[in-house]
């Protein structure tokens, strides 16, 4: 039998060399009768990773080097997350140090899982929210400072599973554990295989969060997505536009648009490539409506992808902040008189949000907010929408728009 702790150990040791997670789980031979238990383990030690760094560090005088601590992080996860009987865990992490050739430091790691203590909370309300949320102390403050007491809350929302939209075929699929949501032939299932229904266009994954974006905006002759891969809103808005232009910057991500289109039967999407910041002439005026789901921070996804934990810092919410202010002043221009404009991100900062719309207003005349309606449940704010994921079925993402006033 394989050891538990190998195929996390080979996956995870390509997420903290810097590759994302849903990557390296692909690139990745795993045995695949064990699979969901290795994607179970992988997600979970990312998203436990601040927890489990916290325990290794009161533990330990010395910290362990990155192979031995990933180690620890797995076998601590198993034990503490899963309930794994305490022998295999300690044998299989002892066993995985000696092979990986380390066997100087299995008695290490033997002492380690048999002796090792849960330290107390931090005293200071946000640094034990870091703590017993596992997540970035920058982010806390943050989220505490806009949201108060709910910050706890926002971060601690686990997945709802996994989100399906079905074009066709949904009752063969009802009789599993699901969740019904706001939105028609849109369901989140606890646990659910893809098939070869997949394959031929019946349904895709697509999160609740995107298809609330969708369902917001307003039928339109022609749509241009300005930021469009991999290509979910480009392909559900082609159902209620009479042509969608889906732009990408990178040509290998606009591939993945051009593939989701086919597979979805979507021929009115148009896939270009872009810099959605930079004026393209052609496009002035060109649009009855344009959606800029911008880059962003993805905080308010970090259920779905614990990876963000490692990789987003807090300096880098600046540069998104210019970015996102620069692609919706510039994707203004496209848009036709009485057209809309839609701005909308994965992220819960306001930083994101409200502060870019009202930069927008400040610096661009002749467009009048337009706050959209939504039947997932949200907050208002003074600018948008803001779906949190403890109350909006996982989803953390904001939603406003604009309509282009006529002269």
């Amino acid at each position: 039998m394989t050891n538990p702790l190998c195929d996390p150990y080979l996956v995870l040791s390509k997420v903290y060399g810097g590759k994302y997670l849903k990557q390296a789980l692909a690139e990745t031979p795993i045995e695949f009768i064990n699979k969901p238990r290795t994607v179970k383990i992988c997600y979970g030690v990312l998203e436990k990773d601040i927890y489990l760094n916290a325990v290794i560090s009161a533990n330990t005088k010395k910290q362990p080097k990155s192979a031995v601590r990933l180690i620890l992080k797995i076998a601590l996860y198993m034990l503490e997350f899963m309930s794994k009987h305490d022998f295999m865990v300690v044998d299989s992490a002892v066993e995985l140090t000696k092979k990986l050739g380390k066997d100087g430091a299995s008695g290490f790691v033997n002492a380690f899982l048999r002796s090792y203590k849960i330290p107390p909370a931090p005293a200071n309300t946000d640094e034990k929210t870091a703590f017993e949320c596992s997540a970035p102390l920058w982010l806390v403050k943050r989220l505490r400072r806009s949201y108060k007491s709910e910050a706890a809350s926002i971060l601690s929302a686990p997945s709802q599973g996994i989100s399906v939209r079905f074009e066709r075929g949904a009752e063969s699929y009802l009789g599993k554990p699901h969740v019904d949501t706001p939105f028609e032939n849109l369901y989140i299932f606890k646990n659910f295989t893809r098939d070869k229904n997949f394959d031929s266009g019946d349904y895709t994954f697509q999160s609740v969060g995107s298809v609330a974006i969708c369902e917001a905006v307003a039928p339109c002759r022609e749509l241009l997505d300005a930021c469009a891969a991999p290509g979910g809103k480009s392909v559900l808005l082609s159902a209620k536009c009479g042509g969608v232009t889906a732009n990408e910057l990178h040509a290998h991500r606009a591939e993945l648009i051009k593939a989701y289109a086919h597979r979805m039967s979507a021929q009115n999407v148009t896939v270009v490539t872009g810099d959605a910041g930079v004026l393209n002439p052609e496009y002035e005026g060109a649009f009855d409506a344009v959606l800029c789901d911008v880059p962003c921070s993805g905080t308010g996804v970090i259920n779905e992808n614990p990876d963000i934990k490692l990789f987003r810092k807090e300096q880098d919410i600046a540069s998104l902040n210019a970015v996102q202010l620069a692609i919706l002043k510039n994707c203004s221009r496209y848009v036709k008189e009485g057209g809309k404009l839609y701005y909308s991100t994965c992220s819960v900062l306001p930083e994101e949000n409200d502060s870019i719309v009202y930069g927008f207003l400040r610096d661009c005349s002749g467009f009048a907010l337009q706050i959209p309606e939504s039947p997932l449940e949200h907050r208002k704010t003074k600018f948008g929408l803001q779906f949190l994921p403890h109350i909006s079925l996982g989803a953390g993402f904001y939603l406003t728009s604009f309509i282009k006033e006529k002269i």
